[in-house]
């Protein structure tokens, strides 16, 4: 499968996604239960690879880190919306 890469990224909400989680007073186990509750198959290493930029992130993922941690889509884009600026 062909890599794809966004100014030479494989996410766009990792480092957000680390400083949100942290503030929410989270680990990434605890994370990927709230994650599984909802149905989503991801696990402590995944959310680590995502937050290092090493993995890519999945629309309904997305949306169900948003719900996970309470923000909005546009608090969680928010470093991808300063890179289009």
């Amino acid at each position: 499968m062909k890599q794809i890469l966004f100014q030479g990224q494989k996410n766009v909400i990792g480092k957000k996604l680390q400083t949100i989680r942290k503030e929410k007073g989270l680990s990434q186990n605890d994370l990927a239960a709230k994650m599984q509750t909802m149905n989503v198959n991801i696990d402590q290493q995944m959310i680590s690879k995502i937050e290092k930029n090493q993995r890519q992130v999945t629309d309904f993922e997305f949306a169900c880190f948003c719900k996970c941690l309470q923000v909005t889509a546009e608090e969680l884009l928010r470093d991808f919306d300063a890179l289009l600026k």
